[in-house]
């Protein structure tokens, strides 16, 4: 393949700055742009050790000092002759020693590119490559070693068990057709169904894993619903760490959702502070209660804060007891798991509670119920108890095998059904070569999920979504 080149470390100033080349006579390249301390040739250095020398722009000028390796094939990562140079990380040197590149023969690498010559040349498969990206984006620790585990093969491991028993029926029903004048025993039923109980059982535990997975790599979309004044605002400030959303003591003050993305319990959430649900005649704070409504309704987690415990002597309207009924009764109606926050601790001095009995059959109840302070931070761990309990981590052992997108869980669905239609089809009493079109069918399907079998238009989209220089 044609050499290719990228600043890996983005355009900001940094104290170091890396760039990439790989492709076919880059080493001649980069004994363009590189001057070794040692003189021995560029393409004469050691193999993956770190060489002192002088950086050389297009004009054959110094421009920076720095250190250069190169990877020779295969044994790199794009699985073709490669190599970098660490500089100082300014902008100008490294748009100059890129410039200089350029000039010696490479291109400008496209987005993803390198990852992508490492899954042609099988150096990674799709879900490798995958992971890189996920790597990069993780938000959490735990979405990091997911994606480091997965980076080591994790994922290809747990579908090897599966591509084995597939395999086996496949390959030694065509043995037989193919070599009729030789000794091949052919699968019989019995065996081709426990080879497809042995696939659609492990396919079935990847299935079961993508909550977890999108859960690490996209988080929970989170709702922080409740009346105005009730304290939303503030327990959104309070997970945040710092002043997110204004708060004052005049009820309707955030007019629209505010959005923020914190750690608690160990768990990504994609906070939504909604505006206070009540019937207004503010045509501004109505567009906010719409759009707060339409929160709640495509969250995952729904938080209702209410400060019901404060001063509970102290009168409250007709028109605040409707609306908080409402309210709970159209939470509790909802699919949405959600998490009664009684706010305000610090002012009603009540540690624990209960919402007592809705008359509503249809009506289910909170998945916890938590009092809380935003101010002292009391009871701010015994919600982010309640939201690990909701949302928990697996078994770290898992790592690495967790599905985390939707287009892996969609190959995997594809799998289990096709394993399960042969299934059915001995259960029906069919010929085991009748189940042969439904075992290639999930064979294909576990070849797209890895690459193996996947389009071209797939694999362009994934690489499409890798920043320049990965």
């Amino acid at each position: 393949m044609d050499p290719i080149a990228a600043i890996a470390t983005g355009s900001a100033a940094s104290a170091i700055g890396v760039i990439r080349i790989s492709g076919a006579d880059c080493f001649a390249a980069c004994g363009r742009v590189f001057r070794p301390a040692n003189g021995l040739p560029f393409s004469a250095q050691p193999p993956r050790k770190l060489v002192m020398g002088e950086m050389l722009d297009s004009r054959g000028q110094v421009v920076d000092r720095g250190m250069a390796v190169r990877f020779p094939a295969p044994r790199s990562y794009t699985g073709e002759d490669a190599a970098e140079f660490h500089c100082h990380g300014s902008p100008v040197v490294l748009r100059e020693v890129l410039a200089a590149l350029f000039a010696a023969g490479a291109r400008q690498a496209a987005a993803g590119e390198f990852t992508k010559r490492a899954f042609l040349n099988g150096r990674m498969d799709l879900t490798q490559a995958e992971a890189v990206i996920d790597l990069i984006d993780a938000e959490t620790a735990a979405a990091a070693r997911n994606a480091a585990a997965q980076l080591d093969g994790g994922l290809r491991r747990a579908l090897e068990p599966v591509e084995e028993s597939l395999l086996e029926v496949t390959s030694r029903f065509y043995a037989v057709v193919d070599y009729p004048d030789e000794d091949i025993e052919d699968a019989g039923p019995e065996e081709i169904r426990q080879a497809m109980a042995a696939a659609e059982k492990a396919l079935t535990r990847l299935l079961d894993s993508c909550k977890r997975g999108r859960v690490l790599k996209k988080g929970v979309r989170t709702a922080i619903v409740g009346l105005p004044n009730a304290g939303k605002s503030s327990l959104l400030n309070a997970l945040a760490g710092y002043d997110r959303a204004i708060v004052t003591d005049v009820p309707g003050t955030t007019r629209d959702t505010v959005e923020e993305s914190v750690l608690c319990g160990g768990v990504l959430l994609r906070l939504t502070d909604t505006a206070g649900l009540r019937e207004t005649a503010d045509p501004v704070e109505q567009k906010g209660v719409e759009r707060s409504r339409r929160a709640m309704e495509s969250a995952e987690l729904i938080l209702l804060v209410s400060d019901d415990l404060v001063e509970p002597e102290a009168p409250r309207p007709p028109a605040y007891w409707e609306g908080y009924r409402g309210l709970l009764s159209e939470v509790g109606r909802g699919k949405t798991p959600w998490i009664f926050v009684a706010s305000k601790r610090d002012l009603s001095g009540k540690t624990a509670g209960s919402l007592g009995v809705i008359g509503d059959a249809d009506w289910n109840g909170p998945a916890a119920y938590v009092s809380l302070s935003s101010v002292t931070g009391e009871g701010l761990e015994d919600l982010e108890r309640a939201v690990a309990d909701l949302f928990p981590a697996g078994d770290p052992g898992e790592a690495g095998s967790l599905l985390t997108d939707q287009r892996q869980e969609d190959a995997a669905r594809r799998a289990r059904d096709a394993v399960r239609r042969a299934m059915e089809a001995l259960e029906g009493g069919l010929t085991p070569d009748a189940v042969l079109t439904d075992a290639e069918e999930a064979l294909d399907a576990v070849g797209e999920l890895t690459g193996r079998t996947a389009r071209e238009e797939i694999v362009e989209r994934i690489f499409s979504r890798f920043c320049v220089g990965k």
